[in-house]
């Protein structure tokens, strides 16, 4: 415990350092003035004649009496502009002369934002308390099972990469296809050599979508779990080469800082053949707009699974702490997270075990 103990206090020292990160992300207020500036110095356009909105990493500049060819030249050169995910630039009818309202005109087809090749970011928010939401981190948790209890440091190596996003009416909206991995490995640190105790491998393809504060996930994908060399001298046990694909759906609304979402996943091709298929998932996050007593913004998820394997009892994962930097999960930020987990273990080999845990980490998103 005594390690435990002082990783937490090595990590809530750093949170002075990050004292002030947040307001320097790149959120939708630097991205507002940065097109803003460019539209003014290098295209010479009168601030009275345009609008910016910034959503999800997608800009949206609204023109007023321009023709075709600045609409063009405008689309031009914010497509130069890197770190955007999409860019849609339209154009109002210009005003009447008199002063009086602008004649209705018939509305045209839908302006949709262009097919972005390697998006940033997704349409889909990344699971705050998802215990295999792949992710960097590391963290070190107080870990009770059946037969043992010990120190676990647990690392996670992962991150989604977007392929290709078709745009929707609105910025933001849209379709995204991407691929995701991760690694997802636990130690046990009162050994002498922090013996690697299980590490589970996980690939897959997602589709995401997003329709206004409405978003779904449909992923498909693999987990193998291996057992560590140490483990496996010093006890010798029976190993269970836990193997599956599994296809699931997850459907997630966003009330304010909010979010509800909820769904389930079949498991194929699964050895042991005895593990049955069936999957319950759902959870509440919260996010804060500003930052918590001048560090962070608070940041908090309860991530619930229910699985037909156990007759259907429930496993549950709460995280929250402080988030700093950008709050576009599509750009880097880091987060400091007190975490606490009970139910059956989603650790590979020993998922037949009940566990509970608690602890600190920090997560990375690039």
């Amino acid at each position: 415990m005594r390690r435990v103990f002082l990783a937490l206090l090595a990590c809530l020292l750093l949170v002075p350092v990050l004292r002030g990160v947040c307001v320097h992300g790149q959120e939708p207020g630097y991205w507002r003035g940065f097109v803003t500036a460019v539209l003014q110095r290098e295209l010479s356009l009168d601030p009275s004649n345009f609008q910016v909105f910034v959503r999800n990493g997608c800009v949206t500049v609204v023109l007023r009496n321009a023709g075709a060819k600045k609409r063009a030249a405008v689309s031009r050169r914010l497509h130069t502009i890197k770190g955007l995910s999409c860019v849609s630039v339209r154009v109002e009818p210009p005003r009447s002369k008199a002063g009086g309202p602008t004649p209705a005109l018939k509305p045209g087809p839908p302006v949709r934002n262009p097919v972005t090749a390697f998006p940033v970011g997704d349409l889909f928010t990344p699971l705050i308390a998802d215990p295999k939401q792949p992710e960097f981190f590391f963290s070190f948790r107080h870990l009770e099972a059946p037969t043992t209890t010990f120190t676990m440091a647990a690392v996670g190596y992962g991150e989604k990469f977007g392929l290709v996003r078709w745009g929707g009416d609105r910025p933001g909206d849209g379709f995204q296809f991407s691929m995701d991995g991760g690694l997802f490995a636990q130690f046990n640190m009162d050994s002498a050599s922090h013996d690697l105790i299980n590490a589970d491998y996980t690939v897959g393809m997602l589709l995401t979508y997003r329709r206004g504060s409405f978003s779904t996930r449909l992923r498909l994908h693999h987990q193998s779990s291996h057992l560590g060399d140490e483990y496996l001298l010093q006890f010798h046990p029976r190993r269970i080469n836990l193997s599956y694909e599994e296809l699931d759906l997850i459907a997630s609304q966003d009330m304010g800082g909010w979010r509800l979402y909820g769904g389930g996943g079949y498991r194929m091709d699964r050895d042991p053949a005895s593990l049955k298929p069936w999957e319950l998932h759902a959870g509440l996050e919260y996010r804060g707009k500003r930052p918590f007593e001048g560090v962070g913004r608070f940041v908090a998820g309860l991530d619930l699974k229910s699985f037909e394997q156990y007759d259907w009892a429930g496993s549950g994962s709460l995280k929250f702490g402080l988030e700093f930097g950008s709050p576009d999960s599509g750009r880097r930020h880091l987060r400091l997270m007190a975490e606490y987990y009970r139910g059956y273990s989603p650790f590979g080999q020993f998922y037949l075990e009940r566990i509970r845990y608690y602890g600190l980490g920090l997560y990375f998103s690039f």
